[in-house]
This record gives C-alpha cells, sequence and structure tokens, in this order.
C-alpha cells in the first residue's frame, strides 16, 4: 500500500527577493548598532566639549603664549625664548623652585610617615568602631577649604596672642616667632600642609594593609617573626604598590602648594616661603606678564613630570607586585 505525500508549491519554490520593508537579522543589528553608537556619543558630547575647552584649549594657549609678551591688554608680542631665559637669570623665581623642592621632601617624607604609621597602629590594634570613627576623623581636614584651614592657623601661630605660644608658655618656653621667622614659617606651612593632606594618604595605606593576607603574618608568628620583623619583611613589600600611588600623588600636589604659604605668610619673611605656583600668579596677575607666567609654568609641569617619570623608574627596584 502506497502512501503519496503532497507537497505545497511554497515549500518547494525557491526564496524569492525579500520585500522593499523586510530587512535581514544582520542589517536590523547593524542599525541597532549605529544606533547605540549614535546615543553613546551624545552622552559623550558634553564631557569631550568640556575637556576641549577647559584642558585642551588652555594647554595649547600656554605652549604659545609662553613665547610672547603679553600683558592681558597689548596685542602679543613674539619674543622666542626670552621667557625662558628671563626665569633662569630671576633670583625669586630660582628661590621660589629651590623652597619648593625643599618643602616637597620634607612635607612629603612627613606625610608619608605619619600616614604609615597611623594606618598600622589603627588597622591593628582597635576595634572596628574605632577604627572608623578615626578614618573619617583623620580624612575630615581635606574637605575643608585650604584658605579657611590658613587663616585660622596663622591666628593659632601668632607670635603675640596665638594659642601655640600661649601653651608652649604654660611650660617655660619663651614665644616663638612662628610667622616672622625663616625656619618658623616653613615649619608652620609643612605643618599645616601635612595636617589638612595626610587623610587622603591614610585612607590609601589603610586600603593597602587591608588587602595583605593575614595568613602571612599568622605564618610568620609561627617562625618567631613580630613587630618589626613582620613590617619590614611583609607589610613593606606588599604595601609598596599602594606607597608608590600614595607617593606620586603626595609630591605631585605638593609641588603644586600656593594656599598654605599666599595665606599664612604671602611668602615671606623675604622670599623663604614663597613658592613655584605663587611665583606664576605674582607674575601673571600682579605684574601683567602673562607669556613668562605661561613659561614658569610649563617649567613646573616639565618638573612634575620629570619627577614622576624618576619614581616609576626606581619603583622598578622597590614595589613588590607579587
Amino acid at each position: 500500500m502506497s502512501t503519496t505525500v503532497k507537497i505545497s508549491p511554497s515549500e518547494t519554490a525557491p526564496a524569492g527577493p525579500r520585500g522593499p520593508g523586510r530587512r535581514s537579522s544582520a542589517q536590523r543589528g547593524s542599525g541597532k548598532d549605529k544606533g547605540a553608537k549614535g546615543l553613546a556619543a551624545l552622552f559623550l558630547a558634553p564631557t569631550i566639549i568640556g575637556i576641549a575647552i577647559f584642558t585642551l584649549v588652555p594647554i595649547v594657549a600656554s605652549l604659545t603664549l609662553a613665547f610672547f609678551r603679553w600683558d592681558i591688554i597689548s596685542a602679543p608680542e613674539f619674543v622666542g625664548v626670552d621667557n625662558f631665559v628671563a626665569i633662569g637669570a630671576d633670583p625669586t623665581v630660582r628661590t621660589a623652585f629651590l623652597n619648593t623642592m625643599g618643602f616637597v621632601v620634607v612635607a612629603v617624607s612627613l606625610q608619608l610617615t605619619v600616614s604609615i604609621g597611623l594606618a598600622v597602629l589603627i588597622q591593628s590594634r582597635m576595634p572596628n568602631w574605632l577604627r572608623t570613627f578615626f578614618r573619617s576623623a583623620f580624612f575630615f581636614p581635606l574637605v575643608l577649604s585650604a584658605s579657611s584651614v590658613s587663616i585660622i592657623m596663622s591666628y593659632l601661630f601668632n607670635q603675640n596672642f596665638g594659642l601655640v605660644n600661649k601653651v608652649i608658655g604654660l611650660i617655660g618656653i619663651p614665644a616663638v616667632p612662628w610667622l616672622t621667622s625663616q625656619a618658623g614659617a616653613m615649619i608652620v606651612i609643612i605643618l599645616v600642609y601635612v595636617w589638612q593632606n595626610f587623610g587622603f594618604t591614610f585612607l590609601l595605606i589603610i586600603g593597602g594593609l587591608s588587602s595583605i593576607p593575614t595568613e602571612m603574618y599568622e605564618a610568620s608568628s609561627i617562625d618567631g617573626a613580630t613587630g618589626w620583623k613582620q613590617f619590614k619583611n611583609i607589610t613593606l613589600p606588599l604595601l609598596s604598590p599602594t606607597l608608590l600611588v600614595a607617593s606620586v600623588m603626595a609630591i605631585i600636589s605638593a609641588l603644586q602648594i600656593f594656599d598654605q604659604p599666599y595665606v599664612i605668610t604671602r611668602g615671606g619673611p623675604g622670599d623663604s616661603t614663597r613658592t613655584a605656583v605663587m611665583v606664576i600668579y605674582e607674575t601673571a596677575f600682579k605684574q601683567l606678564d602673562f607669556g613668562r607666567a605661561f613659561a614658569i609654568g610649563i617649567v613646573l609641569t616639565l618638573l612634575i613630570m620629570l619627577v614622576t617619570a624618576i619614581q616609576f623608574r626606581l619603583s622598578r627596584r622597590f614595589v613588590h607586585y607579587n
């Protein structure tokens, strides 16, 4: 008994061309991709425009106007490299850069030392609630205005009626001319800067300490290593990537110090606390020599890049990622 199977013409006919209103899945996917890219470009446009206007344009303008003499009133006058030559011949600029470098060495060293010491102490010897309190307390000065903090500190360290001299006077120490002596003024600037900025470094180091496995300390304790040996052989090597990041950011920030010396001492006494950024400000807005100010800014930028490159170069010997 035979069975006949009927096949409809629609099942045997070859597929004809698609109608004008129908698209393949690949075409539909391509259209979706284009739409997503267009939407992404729309959302990114404000950021890109902002970067171009407020970052790229000022950089190009600074690099260009550094070769001109310009007082913002008259037309720029091309002077070639005269602005850069004048930087080396100006003793005020040289003193400002030397002050800045000396400040960076002392302030960053103190900032890292205080941050590491407090972070190790708080992370290992305190309950969680007290640990949280100190994290917030140490970070709080960073959210304050540097200008307002500097104004308060200038009153605290005043030689005649400052609270600091009042306190040390109780133990028989005579009043210290904090803000009127060269050494005293720089000490105040360093202390105020470190007090306000070490909180960020402290939190970075806290995060680095939290990532170190506790099993390593337990194993070393079994072998008889405690205290300083654990810190030297476990904590510091495993914390070295965090310390690299913290030191790079601290040095870049310290090289650009402006608020504290400007508000507290105005760069004095003499030029003992005048910094590179203060010279840029005074050259531009007091002397109206914007071309030279741009040139000093370029030199400072190159110095920051050089110091950062040296740090990363040296980190190959001292930073351990495993």
